[in-house]
């Protein structure tokens, strides 16, 4: 499913909504990690067990497992996560050595 993922790719995890913890935040269980994740979400709509896509950008690929920035690194299995934007690196404008004029 998630194949090809690379640093630098933006990526998104479904969550799925545990509880509203205060009035703008909600605790968020995401799958694979294993450790309880709170959002910032101003939004009074979100219920229990109702799926969220947190979306952020790779930092680390170790095999079968990646490393993605929300806020904090949260490290979850490669399957579980889906690509929306590929990192294209910047083009080089200017040759890489100089040239006499």
């Amino acid at each position: 499913m998630a194949t090809g993922i690379k640093v630098g790719d933006e990526v998104a995890i479904t969550a799925t909504v545990r509880r509203r913890v205060t009035e703008d935040r909600v605790s968020v269980s995401i799958p694979s990690y294993g450790q309880p994740h709170s959002i910032v979400d101003r939004t009074s709509t979100v219920k229990r067990g109702q799926p969220i896509e947190l979306v952020g950008d790779v930092t680390c690929v170790n095999g079968d497992r990646v490393t993605v920035k929300l806020g904090v690194p949260v490290t979850v299995d490669i399957d579980k996560v889906r690509l929306v934007t590929a990192h294209k690196p910047p083009a080089r404008k200017a040759p890489l050595i100089d040239r006499p004029e």
